[in-house]
């Protein structure tokens, strides 16, 4: 998931904070993933403030309880590679994993698993583009340590509404 949409100004750009469409569009994507059963068991999260606000709102739309989550510095700044290394480590038995980042990477990754035998219609709105709130839902068909281009494939896009 891309972070939802943010100011576009602070005192630092990890300082930046979700404006109350952000916060509603977060609260909608969290909504729409109980709806469609994919809740996360597991979440990695750029250490930003609009990174972790979109969390919070997620899990706030979701009704999420019992998530271990982890706010990685590594992936605010981190190319896909990065995120690829973060989820390398999470444990076997995780199910289902939620990742909140930034763009191009959040972009990039999706496109990087994805190994094209997914869902034409997910395709077809992520090759459209990854605006802020946007998730892509990714199956992934091999041990999260053994993660790599072309190991899932995309099965849903949504963009929350605010």
């Amino acid at each position: 998931m891309r972070h939802a949409k943010a100011e576009p100004f602070a005192p630092s750009d990890h300082a930046r904070t979700l404006i109350d469409r952000g916060v509603a569009s977060a609260r909608d994507v969290g909504a729409h993933l109980r709806e469609i059963g994919v809740l996360p068991d597991h979440a990695v999260v750029s250490s930003a403030v609009r990174t972790r606000q979109t969390w919070d709102a997620l899990v706030e739309g979701a009704e999420l309880t019992g998530c271990e989550v982890a706010f990685e510095d590594a992936v605010y700044t981190g190319s896909p590679d990065v995120v690829i290394d973060e989820l390398h480590g999470l444990p076997e038995d995780a199910a289902t994993v939620a990742f909140v980042g930034h763009n191009p990477t959040a972009s990039y990754l999706c496109h990087l698993l994805d190994d094209g035998e997914g869902d034409a219609e997910a395709i077809s709105g992520l090759l459209r583009g990854f605006p802020p709130a946007a998730v892509a839902v990714i199956e992934i068909g091999v041990p999260w340590a053994e993660l790599a281009a072309e190991t899932g494939r995309v099965v849903g896009y949504y963009v929350g509404r605010g």
